[in-house]
């Protein structure tokens, strides 16, 4: 081994083309799901035609493609260089959907991601100085509560994916779904690197074999329609602006500051490789800069997609070029709905079954960083304890901030911002603000050294 490949940090490793097309395409599939949902939503709620919300959707592939090469890839100052995968926030849901049903049509959105996006990225070196206060008693609650908050999706998926389906819950949907999970354990116990790492895809792609075997999956649609079109600019209009909308989106803004501030730490936790303020700096301007030209194509605010940062966890494979390589994959799709399709048409509670493991291996990395924490303080108890909790909230009821104020709906309707702020305001609380008495923080201090000693 050289000097070189001995200092090299694990997500600079490149494994090749081969291996990193076939990693990044676990990274797509599980991620799948989550981008093509916002466009979906978005475009039913502003009255769009099945054409015009597959625009939206080839839009959100391709510029989530392109934000993904971004931040892992990186320019001077844009870019994390990490392996996170990038895609249309779920987070400005609800206020898109607001603004498009208000009158303001999808051009007021656009205007206004433009608009916030742009302050984002100006306020990203300012924001990123907030890593002071994530502590691990911080951080290992931050990623305890993103494989929490996941979990409920994967449940989702395995009962079907949409509520209103007359197989939603069914005895063959949930069965289906634990089979994948199944095949996922078995690989697990492979000798094989290589099949135990690729297990997630391969459990997807034999999942969605034997469904169609068994009659449940349908790939008839796959050869319809066009296989390759370019997403056209500004496709829907010209941006408009307006106050009351780039107000609302700010707010979004950020919020998904702060789950992609918690998503970098986790991923670095996970890599075990340094984050300090300027790369969360740098990863935040990726987020950004790619919202800012999103409108242009015709899709919606990025930011970092929690779910990947489980399939880190279970894979190990580490290096920023294979998400790179997923990067190119959504561009690709972006460009070729025939690909779109195919991928589209894998049933949902195979998905769902592979995202049982994935979500709770986010859990378990964050609950592995809590280990680490003195439970003998009496504060870091409280801290785990109150943040937490205050996450589950929003995940075991969406409708606890209905009656607050606009703004604090957004702030709090996702479980890792909620988390997110308690724990560091309790942090600061605890630790930033001198409650101690004199003689107790000597007392503390003599304890310590009396452990270093030891």
């Amino acid at each position: 081994m050289t000097e070189h490949e001995k200092i090299i940090s694990p997500e600079d490793e490149y494994l090749g083309a081969g291996k990193s097309v076939a990693y990044g395409l676990q990274h797509v599939l599980t991620m799948y799901g989550g981008i093509i949902a916002p466009p979906l939503i978005v475009g039913t709620a502003a009255g769009l035609n099945a054409m015009q919300i597959g625009l939206l959707i080839a839009a959100a592939l391709f510029v989530g493609g392109l934000a993904t090469i971004l931040q892992t890839i990186g320019v001077k100052y844009i870019g994390a260089k990490l392996p996170l995968v990038q895609g249309v926030s779920f987070a400005g849901v609800a206020t898109m959907v607001a603004i498009v049903t208000t009158g303001g049509g999808l051009q007021a959105v656009y205007g206004a991601v433009i608009v916030s996006s742009l302050i984002g990225f100006f306020l990203a070196p300012y924001f990123s100085k907030i890593i002071r206060f994530f502590p691990p008693v911080v951080t290992g609650s931050v990623i305890t509560i993103i494989g929490l908050s996941l979990l409920p999706v994967a449940v989702r998926w395995m009962m079907g994916g949409n509520k209103n389906a007359e197989d939603w819950g069914s005895f063959h949907n949930i069965c289906l779904a634990l089979m994948t999970l199944a095949i996922v354990i078995v690989l697990n116990l492979s000798r094989n690197a290589t099949t135990r790492r690729l297990s997630i895809l391969l459990a997807i792609v034999i999942g969605s074999i034997l469904a169609f075997a068994l009659g449940f999956g349908d790939f008839s649609q796959v050869s319809q329609g066009t296989w390759f079109q370019v997403p056209s600019l500004f496709a829907f209009g010209l941006p408009t602006l307006e106050l009351t909308a780039i107000l609302s989106m700010l707010i979004v803004t950020l919020v998904i500051m702060t789950e992609t501030t918690a998503d970098i730490i986790a991923v670095g936790e996970i890599v075990e490789t340094k984050v300090d303020a300027n790369r969360i700096s740098n990863g935040l301007r990726a987020d950004m800069f790619s919202s800012a030209i999103a409108p242009v194509f015709g899709s919606f605010m990025q930011s970092a997609f929690a779910q990947n940062v489980g399939l880190v966890a279970i894979t190990g494979v580490k290096s920023r070029f294979v998400v790179a390589a997923g990067g190119i994959i959504l561009v690709i799709l972006g460009l070729l709905p025939v690909m779109g399709r195919l991928i589209a048409a894998i049933p949902v509670p195979v998905l769902g079954g592979a995202g049982l493991v994935l979500f709770g291996t986010v859990a378990a990395s964050g609950i592995r960083t809590l280990a680490k924490i003195d439970y003998n303080d009496q504060r870091n108890l409280i801290i785990v304890a109150t943040s937490i909790a205050a996450g589950m909230i929003p995940i075991i009821d969406q409708s606890f901030y209905h009656h607050f104020p606009k703004w604090v709906q957004t702030l709090f309707h996702s479980g890792i911002s909620s988390t997110c702020l308690m724990a560091m305001l309790m942090n600061i609380l605890f630790y930033h603000f001198d409650f101690v008495q004199p003689k107790q923080k000597l007392a503390n201090k003599v304890l310590i050294k009396t452990q270093h000693e030891i």
